[in-house]
């Protein structure tokens, strides 16, 4: 989670924060009870953690050992990032080239912890820790909540959850693959991909984040076949600044700016004028 200065807690002298709702439109929002967070990021962690089996499996199934395989869930602690390492050494790719696309698709997670340090506000001493947690599932718990109580509950419920079925559920995969045969056939390494759709979908909401994605998808697919396993990961981030250029040129009311209409004009404008209205 990146390392940021916590909001001042309200203290009720004039120009501090409050420490209350952590969202913009949290005051618009009921409080929600702390029963109904823990049920919620029960749900997610529990689902979403049973998936480390399919981890272990893909894994084993790539080639790496079992400590390999246990270390990964340990220390990377992200699904869509582990499988992508392992998908693309399964499928014959450069170890650097691997590790270079898990590393890109994890970026995604510093600017998640951008977001989640204002709404958290954790001490110093718990960021560090608290810094592992943050993926796309404590991140879809934590955003929606009303408060900043509800926000830290989901947040952690949801982390410890996940943490611990994810990486058991690493262990038992990684040790049952051999049982399993041929892992290919199962279609295992589907499962992280599916859950990240799945948490991803519902946050599509502008038209200009579905082109994104919908582009993004198109330049995977469309480069898979003709470049080295890992690559077209890392290729089909380039959606986003296409979209976001195209989007600011056509954006509605959008005119063309004088190319004599800069801050040093526009100032040298107003001290004539200034200067004729003295005169006058």
């Amino acid at each position: 989670m990146a390392e940021q200065t916590a909001p001042p807690e309200s203290t009720g002298t004039p120009g501090a924060r409050s420490a209350g709702p952590p969202g913009p439109a949290a005051a618009d929002r009921p409080d929600k009870p702390d029963a109904a967070v823990v049920r919620d990021a029960l749900g997610v962690g529990i689902a979403v953690g049973l998936s480390g089996f399919a981890f272990g499996v893909t894994s084993a199934g790539s080639g790496l050992s079992l400590l390999q395989t246990c270390v990964l869930s340990l220390l990377v602690f992200t699904g869509a990032s582990q499988f992508a390492l392992v998908g693309a050494l399964a499928a014959g790719g450069n170890p650097y080239t691997a590790a270079a696309g898990a590393f890109f698709l994890g970026v995604r997670n510093a600017f998640y912890g951008l977001r989640l340090s204002q709404l958290l506000a954790f001490p110093r001493a718990v960021r560090p820790f608290a810094a592992h947690w943050v993926i796309d599932e404590t991140t879809a718990v934590t955003l929606p909540q009303p408060t900043r109580r509800a926000a830290r509950i989901g947040f952690t419920v949801t982390g410890l959850t996940l943490y611990v079925l994810w990486n058991l559920t690493t262990l038992v995969g990684a040790l049952g693959a051999e049982a399993l045969g041929d892992t290919d056939a199962w279609g295992l390494d589907a499962a992280s991909p599916a859950v990240f759709l799945a948490l991803l979908a519902p946050m599509l909401k502008s038209t200009v984040e579905r082109v994104t994605a919908g582009l993004a998808v198109v330049l995977a697919l469309t480069l898979l076949p003709v470049l080295p396993a890992g690559v077209p990961v890392l290729l089909s981030a380039l959606a986003a600044p296409v979209v976001l250029f195209l989007s600011g040129r056509t954006k509605p009311g959008a005119t063309p700016q004088d190319p004599e209409d800069t801050p040093a004009t526009r100032r040298g404008k107003t001290a004539r004028q200034e200067k004729e209205e003295r005169h006058s």
